[in-house]
């Protein structure tokens, strides 16, 4: 097995990685051993974007028009008493 040792931490990052370990319940070191297996996975091959696998679900639900764009556009409340 391989081991690795990291100088010149940031005291802030080394705090932050501190509290992430005690709050999953986990040693520092474990702590890090799941941050790098979790870095280095691979996503599953032919995985579709996001969008697309909304879009794929919607046309299965009969929807077949585009939706607009709403980036920019303030929310609204739903009128729910018509």
């Amino acid at each position: 097995m391989a081991q690795f040792v990291v100088r010149q931490l940031e005291d802030d990052v080394a705090e932050k990685l501190r509290q992430r370990a005690r709050r999953h319940a986990r040693s520092m070191e474990d702590e890090v051993r799941h941050i790098l297996r979790t870095a280095v996975q691979q996503p599953p091959e032919g995985r579709k974007k996001l969008g697309s696998r909304i879009a794929q679900r919607f046309r299965r639900a009969g929807l077949t028009g585009d939706l607009p764009e709403l980036r920019g556009v303030p929310a609204r409340a739903a009128d729910l008493d018509s």
